[in-house]
């Protein structure tokens, strides 16, 4: 909390401190919150000082243990933060009883989140609050939020709408108007590539900005390879989900020389286990042993082509593995300037896992990387937070991330 309020615009309101009190018209109504009646005039939050750190909510319905290029990007984003001297509180499934999704047990959607959701948010009154997903507890935020006039930001991390369509045959145009509805009050929505954004914008989205993404450079990076000597080489990676939108069959079913070896967990392991018996399968790995299987490496490769980016990209090229891809959102981004040696697209897979082997180069591979700065990343995020009358400078002071 800062020591001395900051004063908000003319013609608004502080956001932590107490509103005027308004007069009472009618019967009491609930708050969106589900807390209980409103009994008292509604909190505002106070414009943080730009001498101290931010006190930030991130609400996600993505996090451990879950394997992604969500949660990590999330709990990275956090670590910056908070070694810049910020507060960052997340929100996050753990806090709730819940249920797995439907043929994705891994995921657990929150029951009834809306009152711990409202406690949380009325007890750490934050100068800021990102809503980081569309699911129970994003839901739950935004409602809060727009219940309370709290300004928010959001971020597109995941395709749901063609997620939804390979799996339950949901339309795709259902889903994207679906995200629209969820993303159109906050006050802007991250959007991880300009490709991407262009994209989105052509299906109706507004208001986005920005977000890159980074890798953290000291976690990954290269090292000694001899950990998967014990494995016939080349050894071609893949790591995250075993779902069926991951296209990993396309993967799998390639004749390649070598070792195909898989690192994570998902709903379609148990029928791939079965299929590919002469695949190795490692099961989910985290921390410095995750990056010990980068390492040791001779291709990353990522057969998916619904991801937004694909952060597995960027570690495996900080490791100075090369990345073998379809042309396609995320590594066309992620490899566009890339010198030779530092991975292959190519809409035959095979094809680009070959050269991508042929022509590797570890140094070129971690040099790319070193492009993709989360500090950088972190700042970005920082200068997208949105309230009126305030500009992304303002939000960098007080997040203590520039002088």
């Amino acid at each position: 909390m800062p020591d001395e309020p900051f004063a908000a615009p003319a013609g608004e309101t502080p956001l932590h401190g107490e509103a005027p009190a308004a007069k009472k018209k009618g019967p009491l109504k609930r708050i969106g919150s589900g807390v209980g009646r409103l009994t008292r005039p509604r909190q505002r939050f106070q414009m943080p000082s730009s001498q101290g750190g931010l006190r930030i909510i991130i609400a996600t319905d993505a996090w451990k243990p879950q394997l992604n290029g969500v949660v990590r990007t999330l709990d990275t984003l956090g670590e910056i933060l908070s070694r810049f001297g910020n507060e960052v509180r997340y929100i996050t499934p753990n806090e709730f009883r819940s249920v797995p999704l439907p043929s994705y047990p891994e995921i657990r959607l929150s029951i009834l989140p809306n009152r711990r959701v409202a406690k949380v948010i009325n007890d750490f009154k934050p100068d800021a609050i990102h809503i980081a997903t569309e699911g129970p507890i994003g839901r739950a935020a935004r409602r809060f939020c727009k219940r309370r006039g709290y300004p928010f930001t959001t971020s597109f991390h995941t395709r749901f709408p063609e997620y939804a369509a390979e799996r339950w045959a949901v339309p795709i145009s259902w889903g994207y108007a679906v995200l629209k509805d969820f993303h159109k009050d906050g006050e802007t929505m991250m959007v991880a590539t300009p490709g991407l954004v262009a994209e989105l914008k052509e299906r109706g989205f507004t208001k986005m900005k920005l977000w890159a993404r980074g890798v953290d450079l000291e976690a990954f990076r290269p090292g000694d390879r001899s950990f998967l000597d014990h494995l016939e080489r080349p050894i071609f990676l893949y790591v995250g989900r075993l779902a069926v939108e991951k296209s990993i069959e396309d993967f799998l079913a390639l004749d390649l020389p070598g070792t195909k070896l898989v690192v994570g967990d998902g709903p379609q392991r148990a029928e791939l286990e079965a299929k590919y018996k002469s695949a190795v399968f490692a099961g989910p790995k985290f921390g410095e042993e995750l990056t010990k299987y980068y390492q040791g490496s001779d291709v990353f490769v990522f057969p998916s082509r619904t991801d937004t980016f694909g952060l597995v990209n960027v570690e495996a090229l900080a490791c100075g593995v090369p990345v073998a891809a379809y042309p396609v959102r995320g590594p066309l981004e992620i490899l566009e300037g890339a010198p030779e040696g530092c991975g292959a697209m190519d809409e035959d897979l095979r094809a680009a896992c070959v050269r991508a082997f042929e022509q590797r180069d570890p140094a070129a591979c971690r040099r790319h990387a070193e492009k993709f700065s989360w500090e950088a990343a972190s700042r970005q995020f920082i200068a997208n937070l949105e309230t009126p009358g305030f500009d992304e400078d303002f939000w960098l002071r007080s997040a203590k991330m520039i002088d």
